[in-house]
């Protein structure tokens, strides 16, 4: 196995960075969560991390020999193809997107010449695949935006996007887990909490699953918070 295919940098006494020399694809990102279940199934790792075209592997001890873990890694690449995946899950996420949680929707549907309910419509009917999560814990890097709602983001970022906005910059749609500063055009927002540290796992997704947006009005929005709130509300996946 040629190790051309990646390339292995130490990052820190304990910690391996794994990065493919391949552009970010369906194809690499099968490859990446299956050697990623290899990886974690070693005695020495304690998790992995994913990217777009990487992994960093954490060890439970120091790296004293690089060259035994370029090799191993590279035995563990050609067990991928055994590897058989989890079937990857399909969230729907609930999305407001009545100008009250939609600040940026009426510019943004201007800009794209395109009426506000023909835009919501085409970010609804898109199932997008979760590529890595980052950025902000819980943040869900996703594939798919239909190429008629791609827009630059913002060139003045604003310093405190709400929880759960759900917005679109370049060729990226994705949902603020946290408040934050951020430079995308927010076109709706989701009462769901992406991250929870007192959850395990702090976040439902995982690389590899599928999420679609739902439009819900006002009203919906405040009972599905209420009930959130109240801790009455259970996420869960469907077929």
């Amino acid at each position: 196995m040629s190790t051309k295919l990646f390339r292995i940098i130490p990052l820190n006494p304990t910690a391996l960075l794994i990065e493919y020399n391949q552009q970010p694809s369906k194809v690499l990102l099968e490859k990446l969560l299956s050697f990623k279940l290899l990886v974690e199934k070693q005695a020495k790792v304690t998790r992995c991390v994913m990217g777009y075209q990487s992994l960093i592997i954490h060890l439970n001890e120091e790296i004293k020999n690089l060259s035994w873990w370029k090799n191993h890694l590279n035995e563990l690449q050609i067990q991928i193809k055994k590897v058989k995946l989890n079937k990857a899950k399909l969230w729907k996420i609930p999305v407001c997107y009545d100008n009250k949680y939609a600040p940026d929707i009426i510019s943004l549907s201007k800009a794209l010449k395109l009426e506000i309910e023909e835009l919501i419509s085409i970010h609804t009917q898109t199932k997008y695949r979760i590529y890595f999560l980052g950025f902000l814990p819980g943040f869900l890097y996703l594939e798919g935006l239909n190429k008629r709602l791609h827009f630059p983001r913002k060139e003045n970022p604003i310093l405190n996007v709400p929880k759960g906005a759900v917005g679109i910059g370049g060729k990226q749609t994705g949902i603020y887990p946290n408040l934050s500063p951020g430079g995308w055009h927010l076109i709706g927002n989701t009462p769901l909490t992406l991250f929870d540290i007192k959850q395990n796992p702090p976040c439902f997704a995982s690389p590899g699953d599928w999420v679609s947006f739902t439009s819900i009005d006002q009203k919906t929005y405040q009972d599905l918070e209420k009930k959130i709130k109240k801790d009455k509300f259970k996420f869960m996946p469907h077929d």
